[in-house]
């Protein structure tokens, strides 16, 4: 009896440890569904325009609604320039703040200013957006943009990105806001996983001789580089997709400069202004597919990260 007491016992655990595997995988499979549905629903509704602009689409920066013109140079350029000026700052000022909160702040003050910071990062893009467009672009504009003009305007190679009336608004306005916006979730990431390293290998590292600095690039850095790298990754999705912050400051011009101070575009905020008033199937069409070249740009630049972790791996004890 207390044999087959335990053979329907197991029999339980066995269908149930199926049933559980099978839900974790539909869950994992549906995810996959829901991007592929994404994807196809992107190309299907670009269709129209990729008939008619083909790849040439990328190449233009022509945006004439009136003569069903359309190009996506200028918010393409506009969407990458944003980021990467908002990376340049945000991973810089993310890694310090992370360094001195696990490595350097005081006990009583470590807690406070975590938790200020993440807070930053639940505030929503648009109080940013307006902050930036009444409160930080005037000041821009006044203050920082003739010192700019004045210094690095004159500068021989580089002096073009810098050149350019005051306004206030523009590229370079954009990718200050959103390095603001992505500062809280490089430096949340990058603390948490600074804070996993071992005690034990940083004191044997500071028992030998070796100084804070020494420590964080020999042993903090090697340890957690697939989660600092996975937090860079997160900073830059963000910038990549913000709308309504970059709406507010960007200019929201169709006109390709070199320089950053003047306006621009990227291709959330051309979604956001134009999408409700696009007529015509051509028009919609177009606008689809910047939503689908801002989706491959995603892609590849997660693609590159995975590739870049690989290769961090493979050299894992080589390095040093």
């Amino acid at each position: 009896m207390s044999r087959q007491i335990s053979g329907v016992r197991l029999s339980v655990h066995f269908l149930a440890d199926l049933l559980f595997k099978n839900i974790t995988r539909f869950f994992a499979f549906l995810v996959l569904l829901l991007l592929a549905c994404i994807t196809i629903s992107l190309f299907i509704g670009s269709l129209p325009a990729l008939r008619k602009f083909g790849l040439g689409f990328i190449f233009s920066a022509e945006w004439n609604p009136v003569t069903e013109q359309f190009g996506g140079l200028v918010p393409i350029f506009g969407t990458i320039a944003t980021s990467a000026i908002a990376l340049l700052i945000a991973v810089p000022v993310s890694f310090g703040i992370a360094l001195f909160l696990t490595e350097m702040c005081p006990p009583w003050l470590r807690r406070p200013l975590g938790t200020a910071i993440e807070l930053l990062a639940g505030i929503p893009s648009i109080i940013y957006g307006m902050w930036g467009l009444f409160v930080f672009a005037p000041l821009f504009r006044d203050y920082a943009e003739p010192w700019i003009n004045s210094h690095l305007g004159v500068l021989p190679l580089m002096g073009y990105l810098f050149d350019g009336p005051p306004m206030g608004i523009g590229m370079l306005t954009a990718g200050l806001i959103l390095s603001i916006m992505v500062i809280p979730f490089i430096a949340s990431v990058t603390r948490d996983v600074f804070e996993v390293v071992p005690p034990l290998l940083k004191e044997s590292a500071y028992g030998l001789g070796a100084t804070t600095w020494e420590v964080v690039w020999n042993i903090t850095l090697p340890y957690t580089k697939i989660g600092v790298v996975g937090g860079v990754m997160l900073g830059l999705g963000r910038a990549l997709g913000e709308t309504m912050a970059v709406t507010f400051v960007i200019g929201n011009a169709h006109e390709l400069h070199a320089s950053l101070l003047m306006p621009g575009n990227s291709i959330a905020s051309t979604l956001a202004n134009e999408f409700t008033e696009a007529i015509g199937e051509l028009y919609t069409s177009s606008l689809i597919e910047l939503g689908l070249i801002l989706f491959v740009i995603t892609f590849i630049v997660l693609a590159l990260a995975k590739l870049l972790l690989i290769r961090l791996a493979r050299l894992e004890g080589k390095l040093y």
